[in-house]
């Protein structure tokens, strides 16, 4: 019996619950709170019709405050569940919680009621792939596994069904993160650098919001850092739970790092090697670090040959420097994720030769200083686009002017369609074309899949 799954149906049982946003996560929340007896209403910005149905929603007693001036009727209710998108701050949730309200999510509902081990991930970049291996070797080894959270899958209607002897693996974001009272049993932080400082009201908010991952540890849970992050490094005097690190750079006395080109896992005394760099299918040194963070996650519970299966044969997440097709001897490689520029600049240096670089998209306040270097180096020419090709494009030329360098070949376009022509144009056989944008979609897309889609779509019909 899961006591804390009952515990919490009791609580929650004809309270009065709001639900703010009525997005991929919300809505089996919203369904599931209905199930278990809490008088539910919907909060939305959008109107009914923008939704396909919500019939199904209305039939099992849920209620709908939809359009302009939706949050007018959030007033009397016991809980508010916060979709990430949504700041905890805003006036009207203020207000009712002065009233008493209490705050939550679907992720911190989930993570209260679940018996299962958690494994959950966050970092600026890697955060996906890292999930995704620890989940796959997991499931290599044997164990029944669930994946979820901001990967895209909701699990809070899958609670009831989940075992204690199960496998939990979670990606959170620092929006997930950001009023989180609980923390998982195996915390990881692929590292931590600029983002989201169009949502954040500062940098300090947003690395607070990711120490939530680890802030309510025990001294039996795991907690797995980048030593080599110096933000993740700076975590260490704070840290309740067992520290696991993971470095490319040196030798670590806990945790998983490189001799030469073997990666080892040290603990006290006690030295293992686990695999060869060549190994990993996925290519890049940025790989190897989210193979050794998710290493020094599951090692107590997974053999070598588990961890070394995966690496053989696991060839990525989509979108994420993902090969789409050669077209006349030019590849072609989507990797839409790549939303701040040191995710971007990963990308390119992971390819043995210079690519021509599809970039630009959404502001999200984040400096591109860093990145003019890195494009000099790795980049042959470059097709700038959205909102931030500006700030890109003197990124790079105030570069290339202080050090006194030739520059690239720099084309500006108004859209997709015109970047992977343009990115044709200039490619000769052999070259690789790359859409690592550096920036987020939402200029000209709802998100970064809708992004890579379209890339791809208009690759294939090149």
């Amino acid at each position: 019996m899961n006591k804390a799954l009952e515990l919490y149906k009791e609580k929650i049982a004809g309270k009065k619950a709001a639900v703010l946003g009525f997005g991929i996560s919300n809505r089996p929340l919203a369904k599931t709170l209905a199930k278990w007896g809490a008088d539910v209403t919907v909060f939305d910005r959008k109107n009914e019709e923008e939704f396909q149905s919500i019939s199904e929603y209305k039939d099992i007693g849920i209620k709908f405050s939809l359009g302009q001036g939706y949050l007018d009727n959030l007033k009397g209710f016991d809980v508010i569940f916060r979709t990430p998108g949504m700041r905890f701050d805003i006036p009207e949730i203020l207000r009712e919680l002065d009233n008493g309200a209490e705050l939550a999510s679907e992720m911190e509902v989930f993570m209260e009621t679940c018996p299962a081990k958690i494994y959950a991930v966050t970092g600026s970049d890697g955060k996906t792939t890292t999930t995704t291996l620890v989940y796959e070797i997991l499931k290599q080894e044997g164990y029944n596994c669930y994946l979820g959270g901001n990967i895209g899958t909701p699990l809070i209607d899958k609670v009831e069904e989940i075992g204690a002897d199960d496998k939990v693996v979670l990606e959170l974001s620092s929006f997930q993160l950001l009023t989180m009272k609980n923390s998982p049993n195996v915390a990881i932080i692929t590292n931590i650098s600029p983002n989201h400082l169009d949502i954040h009201k500062s940098m300090e908010e947003y690395i607070d919001a990711k120490k939530n991952i680890f802030r309510y540890q025990s001294g039996n849970d795991r907690i797995v850092l980048n030593y080599d992050n110096l933000i993740t490094r700076s975590c260490i005097p704070e840290v309740n739970g067992r520290l696991v690190l993971f470095s490319i750079k040196g030798e670590c006395s806990t945790g998983t790092f490189l001799r030469g080109n073997t990666i080892i896992y040290r603990e006290g005394d006690m030295e293992r090697e686990i695999m060869y760099i060549d190994d990993i299918k996925l290519p890049g040194m940025h790989n190897v670090e989210n193979y050794m963070a998710a290493i020094s996650a599951v090692i107590p519970e997974v053999s070598t040959e588990s961890i070394i299966n995966v690496a053989r044969n696991f060839s990525g997440v989509e979108h994420r420097n993902e090969f789409v097709r050669t077209v006349n001897g030019v590849s072609f490689y989507n990797d839409s994720i790549g939303s701040s520029p040191t995710r971007t600049t990963a990308t390119i240096k992971s390819f043995k030769r210079k690519v021509i670089l599809i970039a630009g998209g959404y502001d999200k306040k984040l400096s591109y200083d860093e990145l003019g270097e890195t494009i000099h180096n790795n980049v042959k020419s470059m097709v700038l686009m959205g909102n931030t090709a500006d700030k890109i494009e003197k990124a790079y030329f105030d570069y290339v002017k202080n050090a006194k360098l030739d520059p690239i070949p720099v084309v500006r376009v108004t859209n997709m369609e015109e970047a992977v022509n343009e990115a044709y144009k200039l490619a000769a056989s052999g070259d690789i074309v790359v859409l690592s944008p550096a920036s987020a979609s939402f200029d000209l897309y709802a998100n970064f899949m809708e992004r890579g889609n379209h890339f791809k779509e208009i690759v294939r019909k090149l």
